[in-house]
């Protein structure tokens, strides 16, 4: 679902409903593009977050505060200048655009009244936040926009703030049965395109949402539409509107399953075959849409650089590994070389001077073979080159060996690190597997003077029968976990085959039930390279009987008795803790 007007216009309303005539009390920046505004109101203390991520823009109400840099940003320290300690007089949005004007009022240097907006627009990477003064010039904004950035509108200081009008559209408040006709109905274009692309606000799942009101197909030919269609699709849309226009907003999340797939503030009867579940403000249902989103999506940024390194030797060593087999392969003529020796020395006694060939029984197979012959040799010297061959061969098949599972273990544990980075979710956890990389040589050592302090942990969570169950995030907290942590008779899970976390449940010499082995399964199977399947395949076992190689990479164990179950990467019912 798109951030669209719809979204927009409930989200104004449940500001003004709790935050107008509020005070800021606060202003902090936790993000380059984000801002974080305490403000107290009659109904008490919120938080606003007002985001201009280029990935996942952003404007809730939350209860929940962010750590912020130590100095702050210039945008902050402007806005804290300006209406620190102001109120909010006015909170809008123009035309069902994605822009919330929130106007503010604050006293300046000589004690007199003023006014300023604050603009958030939420418009995809072209996402901003803009401060102007009452005549609505930009004193300044959190992203700078030059003309050579873009040709439709400069946002610089100084410059006048506009809304751009890069396309021709109408704003569907307004719309009338005529209009609607006469603008909508008269494009050449599928009924859902032609209503998204003639109305601002209107995303294709809202334009979608009124074709399946009306029981019009969404991708027929607009002009294809009796007038009797066009009506009813005209009543159902102006239906909607008046639901927008009159506040009656749903604030909900479609689940398929547990996995959230969509969100809106009204009513999405389309997705008739899914569950819906009803939240009491559009906030919570941003909030919690959003929470793991964007947390993933700012992860996946800062570990970018990481993601790289270790893509890039990953293609390497699997490069290097496929080589290494195609030689090992070629190394399969050497016993035919051996063969070919003793049969020469064996028959090769009556051989006319000059013979190109020998035909002989091979006694390890009964069969007759032909051994090809270098005329200028003799038969001692024939039978020493295959002798030859052959231990060159042996050779390079015991180096190739030791060599393969050097390359594979290479690229066990650096897939190990790419599970990792997948469920890395701060950047204490990136520290680590930073630090895992620079310790094995993938990245260049840097002597600071001084050791950065790794705060992660691993995750903790509490089964439903009460067990303390531990999941390492990268493979030092696995080492850590498993053979620090963990005691001889605690349970130690692990995907099969594949990379995954060290998960361990604290017995406490108790016997563990069996929805609890379920749920570790689980952790076990979410935590791994197969979280994306329905189903892991999970060994389990006491950890007394798990074994770590002697100078094998941390994270690296072996065992030889197991239990096995086959678990479902779905830990949403899973109860975590905060250490």
């Amino acid at each position: 679902m798109a951030f669209d007007g719809t979204v927009i216009a409930s989200l104004v309303k449940e500001l003004n409903d709790t935050i107008l005539n509020g005070r800021i009390s606060k202003i902090a920046q936790p993000e380059q593009d984000e801002l974080l505004l305490t403000i107290k109101g009659a109904k008490g203390q919120v938080r606003l977050v007002l985001s201009a991520s280029a990935s996942l823009p952003l404007v809730y109400l939350t209860n929940e505060n962010k750590p912020s840099p130590l100095t702050a940003p210039n945008f902050c320290m402007l806005l804290r200048k300006h209406i620190a300690n102001g109120k909010i007089t006015r909170i809008s949005q123009p035309h069902m655009e994605r822009i919330i004007n929130f106007e503010i009022e604050h006293l300046n240097e000589l004690g007199d009244p003023c006014q300023k907006t604050l603009v958030v627009e939420i418009m995809g990477k072209h996402s901003n936040l803009i401060f102007c003064k009452e005549d609505g010039k930009i004193i300044d904004s959190i992203k700078h926009i030059s003309a050579q950035v873009s040709s439709v509108r400069e946002v610089l200081p100084g410059r006048d703030y506009f809304i751009p009008e890069t396309q021709e559209k109408y704003n569907p408040l307004e719309a009338t049965q005529e209009s609607f006709l006469t603008q909508a109905c008269a494009k050449p274009l599928p009924v859902q395109k032609a209503i998204y692309t003639t109305y601002t606000g209107i995303s294709p799942v809202i334009a979608s949402e009124i074709c399946f009101r009306a029981s019009v197909d969404a991708d027929r030919p607009m002009a294809a539409l009796s007038e009797e269609e066009k009506l009813h699709l005209y009543h159902h849309f102006s239906w909607l509107m008046e639901d927008i226009k009159e506040g009656r907003f749903v604030p909900n999340i479609i689940r398929n399953g547990k996995e959230p797939i969509d969100f809106s503030a009204v009513e999405l009867k389309q997705y008739e075959d899914y569950s819906t579940e009803h939240y009491p403000s559009i906030s919570k249902v941003l909030e919690t849409y959003y929470a793991a989103k964007n947390s993933y999506t700012r992860i996946r940024q800062k570990s970018a650089d990481l993601r790289k390194i270790v893509s890039t030797v990953l293609d390497r060593e699997r490069k290097k590994y496929d080589l290494q087999q195609k030689q090992l392969k070629d190394t399969e003529k050497r016993e035919k070389y051996k063969v070919y020796g003793e049969l020469i020395h064996t028959y090769g006694y009556g051989l006319p001077e000059g013979a190109t060939q020998l035909e002989a029984l091979d006694y390890y197979t009964g069969k007759t073979i032909t051994i090809p012959l270098d005329a200028q040799l003799t038969p001692l010297e024939n039978a020493q080159k295959y002798f030859d061959r052959y231990n060159k061969l042996k050779r390079t098949y015991e180096a190739l060996i030791e060599l393969i599972q050097e390359t594979r273990d290479e690229i066990l544990h650096l897939d190990s690190i790419s599970t990792a980075l997948d469920i890395a979710v701060s950047e204490d956890d990136l520290t680590q597997i930073k630090e895992e990389l620079t310790r094995f040589g993938y990245i260049k050592k840097k002597h600071t003077g001084k050791k950065e302090k790794v705060k992660s942990k691993p995750f903790h969570y509490i089964s439903s029968d009460g067990f303390h169950i531990y999941v390492g995030k990268n493979n030092f907290q696995n080492e850590e976990l498993t053979f620090k942590f963990a005691s001889g008779n605690d349970w130690w899970f692990h995907a099969k085959g594949i990379p995954g976390s060290h998960v361990v449940v604290k017995t406490n010499g108790e016997e563990l039930p069996d929805r609890t082995f379920e749920e570790a399964g689980q952790l076990a199977a979410y935590y791994s390279k197969g979280r994306e399947n329905e189903k892991v395949e999970i060994d389990y076992l006491e950890r007394k009987h798990v074994k770590k190689p002697n100078g094998s990479k941390p994270g690296f164990v072996v065992y030889y008795t197991n239990y096995s179950l086959v678990a479902s990467p779905d830990i949403s019912g899973l109860k975590t803790v905060s250490d």
